[in-house]
């Protein structure tokens, strides 16, 4: 199978597309052949060896969607199933042209939705539902200021929290604003033009997305017992600088029910597909090259077939 992979740790260079064998089913697992594979924020950090795998070649990518075409012993999908989702906790692997994974951490795909935003789907749907269901259990009538909302994850969680009933506040770049209101925030901060410190207070929740200072910054705007997690300042909240707030760091397990949940959200069409570029897999490299750099709009996605 094709396959872009790394070899030894480094910046988006390190990337080789070429050829891989290909993965059998064990039990419990089916073999999926990937049509379209999520480009994630983690995976330019993966290359870098931040995550410390030392198993190479080491393929690329958490989150896909394409076609079941083997089936291991006790597994519950079948041959021709289109099914979606996330790789096991730790994993990495979707870069490729062919992919072994548990049947019982993916789901199958909604008819109406394409491979492509099924995948721009899967991982960014999974962590918005774990930190805004599961983490701030926001609640209707509440105020959550969703930082970065032109990002997958927030814009996935923009649409969610209004779901819920909440009064979404979210910050994004100027050339974003009008995409971010599009998603159904109710009121949009061009962090460019202005300090959301200034703008914003007596939240019951923040949804943190961007890191570095943003991160410490969002505690400020809190009313006293307002509660925020975090998915950009590593694997554990940044402790609060005032001591009337909770900090949260989101668990994100691997488990079918979250991808149904997922299509649940899009079969009651109360997430859209959001703004996708793409790359063939061939060019993996310089998706992986866009995401280091941060700045963009909505998912990267790799077309594999």
């Amino acid at each position: 199978m094709k396959a872009a992979y790394i070899e030894k740790f480094g910046g988006p260079e390190v990337l080789t597309y070429g050829d891989l064998p290909d993965p059998v089913a064990g039990p419990g697992q089916v073999v999926v052949d990937v049509v379209a594979a999520s480009v994630n924020g983690a995976d330019p950090k993966v290359a870098a060896g931040d995550y410390k795998q030392t198993k190479f070649p080491l393929i690329l990518g958490r989150d896909f969607s394409g076609k079941v075409s083997a089936v291991g012993e006790g597994a519950d999908l079948a041959v021709g199933d289109e099914v979606f989702g996330v790789l096991e906790t730790g994993r990495d692997g979707t870069y490729c042209e062919k992919l072994a994974v548990g049947a019982n951490v993916i789901a199958r795909k909604p008819a109406g939705l394409s491979h492509v935003d099924a995948a721009a789907m899967a991982l960014t749907g999974l962590t918005a539902i774990c930190a805004v269901e599961n983490s701030l259990q926001l609640k209707r009538g509440e105020t959550i200021l969703i930082q970065g909302g032109a990002g997958g994850v927030a814009a996935f969680a923009i649409q969610l929290a209004k779901h819920l009933g909440a009064r979404v506040i979210s910050t994004c770049s100027t050339g974003n604003v009008d995409y971010v209101r599009g998603l159904g925030a109710d009121e949009v901060i061009d962090y460019k033009t202005t300090d959301f410190t200034k703008v914003v207070k007596n939240c019951d929740a923040v949804f943190e997305t961007v890191g570095d200072d943003v991160a410490m910054r969002s505690f400020a705007v809190l009313k006293p017992g307002g509660r925020a997690t975090f998915i950009a300042s590593g694997p554990t909240a940044p402790k609060p600088d005032r001591s009337d707030v909770t900090a949260l760091r989101p668990a994100v397990p691997r488990e079918r029910k979250y991808m149904e949940r997922i299509a649940e959200l899009y079969g009651k069409g109360v997430v859209r597909p959001q703004h996708v570029t793409l790359f063939d897999l061939a060019k993996a490299r310089d998706a992986l090259g866009v995401s280091a750099a941060r700045h963009f709009k909505g998912k990267l996605v790799l077309r594999v077939r």
